[in-house]
């Protein structure tokens, strides 16, 4: 994914199933901070100075389409702010696809807040999406000698403040960009009324309000893809707000085999075709959690690595203490690898479980040394060997993990074996000459 510049809140990356996400990443952009010339304008309503307007957008993966924000039975859509959302009353719109370009120098329509799916407004012969001001190239025509000054006629304009927490001046970069093919099939349930087309959400000026909270809302079309395909960012809201701004988001994703995907920012409730993707919640929540596999804290839906966190290598074993391979270190049962005198998994129980019939230690004829072992086990045999020998190494399964054949000897014998490569556990060293054979259990950390 390329590189994002300017002033944003960036959700974690890999935010959604490893397996299947089509969402990047979240971004939620400070695209202007108002300023006291802004509040003096009475035509578009009351902007409050020290206003932020936020634009989020959708991260894809190259290839997607955006298809549907909403909300449903089990996934609400919400968007709150702690103090009233602005609404221009002027020509302020509840969807960014219904502006009409030349509105966007008008008093303070163009910090008004809305909905979209890609689109922020339209000409005659153009279209234009919403793209993030560090990668808008095109110039402006929102704010300054292109805005009218409101109800004060405020000479140079309105939308001109440069507060660097803002990033880059509106009156420099406005966000926008023509894109050949937009969208069609718009449709839009749960914002406006269906008999009175009146909005009274925060998305219209009909009533100051603090939050949008619906089971039963959406905006959809055919399908957009960003204007630069590589980064694939889609707008999907503006919002004007001097509070502190929270969001639950659902969409459905057009992938790239053309099979549609639902991610939801919440898994009280997940059905089939469900994905959760956390940073569909802001503030954004970091997960993060031990990477590795083989330890008990692993986290396989993380959003970051926290190496610190794996504690508890994972040894495998029989955990019963009725079996005769019972193992007291092992802190993850697996029962199939339980052994009992009659039953024993089909599998050789003189091997899984030597105790019950090899000969004690002191009466051995050889020795294995050190015990516990880490990369290195001695093969010691005090007297010489008469015939050629062989050496296994078996683990609690019964299977074997190295073998080696000694030769004849005259003398006392000393063989090292490299065991670095065999995993952490307890495993049994059988030595068969001829039709006899000697066993001996021995750890290796």
């Amino acid at each position: 994914m390329k590189k994002i510049s300017g002033l944003l809140f960036l959700g974690l990356l890999l935010c959604c199933s490893r397996l299947s996400a089509q969402v990047e990443n979240v971004i939620v952009e400070t695209y202007y901070i108002s300023d006291a010339n802004d509040a003096t304008d009475t035509s578009g309503g009351n902007l409050a100075d020290r206003s932020t307007t936020y634009r989020i957008y959708i991260d894809l993966i190259a290839g997607s389409k955006l298809k549907k924000i909403y909300g449903d039975a089990n996934h609400a859509l919400k968007i709150a702010s702690t103090e009233i959302f602005f609404n221009n009353i002027d020509r302020g719109q509840s969807f960014g696809k219904d502006f009409s370009k030349s509105n966007y120098g008008d008093n303070t329509v163009a910090l008004d807040s809305w909905l979209t799916i890609g689109q922020a407004t339209k000409t005659g012969a153009k279209t234009y999406f919403g793209v993030l001001k560090s990668m808008d190239d095109d110039g402006s025509f929102v704010g300054g000698t292109n805005n009218d000054g409101g109800s004060e006629e405020i000479p140079g304009g309105l939308l001109i403040n440069n507060d660097p927490a803002a990033g880059i001046p509106l009156t420099t970069s406005d966000g926008m960009d023509t894109m050949s093919s937009p969208p069609d099939n718009w449709y839009n349930y749960g914002i406006i009324d269906s008999i009175s087309f009146v909005d009274s959400t925060i998305f219209g000026s009909v009533k100051a309000c603090t939050q949008f909270i619906s089971n039963n809302a959406g905006l959809m079309n055919s399908g957009v893809a960003g204007v630069n395909p590589d980064s694939n960012l889609v707008l999907v809201a503006q919002l004007t707000t001097r509070g502190e701004l929270s969001f639950e988001l659902n969409l459905e994703v057009i992938d790239t085999s053309g099979q549609t995907v639902k991610y939801v920012a919440n898994d009280s409730v997940l059905v089939n075709g469900e994905v959760l993707c956390r940073n569909l919640k802001f503030p954004f929540a970091m997960v993060c959690g031990c990477p590795d596999p083989n330890y008990l804290e692993y986290v396989a839906d993380r959003d970051c690595d926290a190496q610190d966190s794996c504690r508890t290598l994972i040894v495998f074993g029989c955990m019963d203490t009725m079996a005769c391979n019972y193992n007291p270190d092992a802190n993850f049962h697996i029962q199939s690898l339980c052994c009992y005198p009659g039953y024993c998994q089909d599998r050789d129980i003189s091997v899984i479980c030597p105790s019950l019939n090899y000969e004690k230690r002191g009466t051995l004829n050889f020795n294995l040394a050190p015990d516990p072992v880490h990369d290195v086990l001695t093969f010691q045999a005090p007297a010489s060997i008469e015939s050629e020998s062989i050496c296994t190494i078996y683990n609690c399964l019964g299977e074997m993990v190295f073998q080696k054949n000694i030769a004849m000897s005259s003398v006392p014998v000393n063989v090292d074996f490299d065991i670095a490569s065999i995993r952490a556990g307890t495993y049994v060293f059988m030595l068969q000459r001829g039709a006899s054979a000697e066993r001996a259990m021995f750890i290796k950390y």
